[in-house]
């Protein structure tokens, strides 16, 4: 029998009493576990303190719940919106696009087209697992396939089309090197000898795929028993325009589309330019198809935008030069929304006292809290207590103590790990933080509530400093909040964001949490205009007001954040690459952008080290 293992989230992660609270449970080992509403008092288990505490609410939950295990979809790619199968069952095409390979010595990559793992259907132009640039074709019953001679060098620009003519099985594979003095790690001074054509016939011409597979950008199609259909052969590296076409494109047709030109109406399917949607404000995970039929994409965790393009010439901002950023990055470990059904559903008393909140699950030994923040239906109290969620999701499922030498300078000792720091690091469904890296070396730059959240359980201590942090370090404040007596409400990062000033205005004084780094515009300006107001803020923490974040609008649990060149950083954003997809707002540091916190609280952070170092 499988040990038991339990696991969830909450959505939102912040609500106001009388609102509602989703949860997505992930059971193995059992199809039931106890539930319980606990209020969190305390975390840290250290010996000199209070210990674990926590206060079970009698709501008159259901004390069991039937559970299953759910599954994630990891890796970042795009989907066709393709109803009516317009992409299906070509007798004739052409498949192109143009490509920056970050990693093209991994696994097997497709970079376009609609291709059945399981039942070998369907067509598909990728990166073999030697690096080789391939195009394969299957029917069912058989599969061929053709690649160039070249292996592809990384973060360099190609462009690539494979064509098939039906009625001959004629199948043509074209490479083209893209190499500026601006786009990618070499320039044109390196002998680069990249350009292939390749042509072969094929035995097996490809059969449609049904529903066994759709049309995608950075992915094919597999399938399993238990989990059913879901992407893979997941490619890591940048895409930028690509398309198809209804015929066998001529050789001189290729190379105009490698340079840049418009693509000829003559037999177009699909064409998916990903600046034509670019705006001011940012720009959602649509990759927009500007041929004839709006088929456009849909992007599967969050890929990455607003990224330089093959055709990129230093402008350092995607609004200045739009069409030169059409490059979206594709990772195969990138995870912004596990996707589970709601398991239960808790609506919240109007009553319920704002405060940290966890729905307690237990069974066959196992145990997890998944937390959410209560936060009053009306002001309450004269203190409001600000948790930096935020921050939070910033540092959530951190790998820093496995993958950051530097820790242990800082620390001046050996990480120490635990049970749930193993689960998470081999779970990929748990995702990154943005201190840590992707498959291909790139910064992780966004952040999700919606998945497992191991560090903000209430007895979690960070394995590099083996001490509290986040949310289990200001519990801490709450258990001190409580045992002086006074009366508080409980607010978040994400309430200051969505209402400004107007979420701390009915308060006297607003405390901060420990740790209240990563800020939004909005919550620098609501923080200014209270303060200038007359409202007080006792700043408890410490690195605040540092980051600039950002988040969509409607799509609050998700933050993003671009590391720069300056400030303590566990990675840096490639150049031209440093604006936020998600509002259009230059990233980096709050006092590189004329707002330093010392002009907000007195202070700012300028150095780091930890009781031992």
């Amino acid at each position: 029998m499988t040990n038991a293992r339990i696991f969830g989230y909450a959505d939102p992660l912040n609500a106001r009493a009388g609102g509602q609270v989703d949860f997505m449970i992930s059971v193995e080992g059992r199809d039931q576990v106890e539930m319980e509403l606990v209020r969190a008092l305390h975390g840290d288990e250290n010996p000199d303190g209070p210990g674990f505490l926590e206060e079970v609410i009698p709501l008159g939950l259901p004390k069991t719940l039937q559970v299953a295990r759910q599954f994630t979809q990891v890796g970042s790619f795009a989907r066709a919106q393709d109803s009516e199968g317009r992409l299906d069952g070509l007798h004739s095409f052409t498949l192109f696009a143009h490509v920056f390979p970050t990693l093209p010595k991994a696994e097997r990559q497709q970079i376009i087209g609609r291709w059945d793992i399981e039942g070998s259907k369907g067509f598909g132009l990728g990166i073999d697992p030697d690096g080789h640039v391939a195009m394969w074709v299957g029917d069912g019953a058989g599969v061929d396939e053709i690649r160039s001679e070249i292996i592809l060098v990384p973060r360099c620009w190609y462009f690539m089309a494979a064509s098939f003519d039906g009625a001959s099985k004629q199948a043509n594979l074209h490479v083209i090197s893209c190499v500026s003095p601006w786009n990618g790690r070499i320039s044109t001074v390196v002998p680069l000898q990249t350009d292939t054509w390749v042509s072969e016939t094929l035995r097996h011409a490809p059969t449609a795929t049904k529903g066994d597979a759709s049309f995608k950008l950075a992915s094919a199609t597999a399938f399993n028993p238990v989990r059913g259909h879901f992407g893979a052969f997941l490619f890591n590296g940048k895409i930028d325009r690509s398309g198809v076409y209804t015929r066998a494109l001529a050789r001189s047709e290729i190379e105009a589309l490698a340079k840049g030109a418009d693509p000829s109406q003559q037999g177009l399917l699909a064409y998916w330019d990903p600046t034509a949607n670019l705006t001011a404000t940012g720009v959602g995970d649509i990759i927009p198809d500007t041929g004839p039929h709006g088929l456009h994409m849909q992007g599967v965790n969050r890929p990455v935008r607003c990224m330089t393009g093959f055709n990129w010439k230093g402008e350092y901002s995607y609004r200045l030069a739009p069409e030169t950023y059409g490059g979206v990055h594709y990772h195969d470990d990138a995870m912004t929304d596990c996707g589970w059904k709601v398991s239960y559903s808790l609506t919240l008393p109007e009553s319920l006292k704002s405060g940290i909140y966890c729905l307690r699950l237990r069974g066959g030994g196992a145990e997890d809290h998944i937390p959410f923040i209560v936060r009053p239906a009306k002001p309450q109290a004269k203190i409001a207590f600000l948790l930096p969620t935020f921050t939070y999701l910033a540092y959530a499922n951190e790998h820093l103590a496995y993958e950051a030498p530097i820790a242990q300078a800082i620390t001046a000792h050996t990480p120490v790990i635990v049970a749930e720091d193993l689960e998470y690091k081999k779970l990929e469904e748990f995702g990154l933080s943005t201190y840590d890296h992707h498959t291909d070396g790139a910064g992780c730059c966004y952040s999700s509530w919606r998945r497992p959240v191991i560090s903000m359980r209430p007895r979690y201590r960070m394995p590099a400093m083996n001490f509290p942090w986040a949310l289990p370090a200001d519990l801490s404040l709450i258990w001190w909040l409580d045992h002086v007596g006074y009366d508080y409400d409980v607010l978040t990062d994400h309430d200051l964001h969505a209402e400004g000033a107007a979420a701390l205005a009915p308060y006297k004084v607003v405390l901060n949490g420990t740790h209240p780094e990563y800020y939004s515009e909005q919550m620098m300006d609501g923080t200014e205009a209270y303060l200038a107001a007359g409202g007080r803020v006792m700043y408890l923490g410490g690195n605040g007001y540092y980051w600039v974040t950002g988040t969509r609008e409607a799509e609050p649990h998700c933050i993003e954040v671009r590391k720069l060149d300056s400030g303590s950083r566990a990675w840096q954003a490639e150049p031209g690459e440093g604006y936020l997809a998600s509002t259009g707002q230059r990233s980096g540091l709050w006092r590189n952008r004329g707002r330093a916190p010392q002009k907000i609280v007195g202070l700012g952070f300028t150095t780091e080290g930890m009781d031992e170092s």
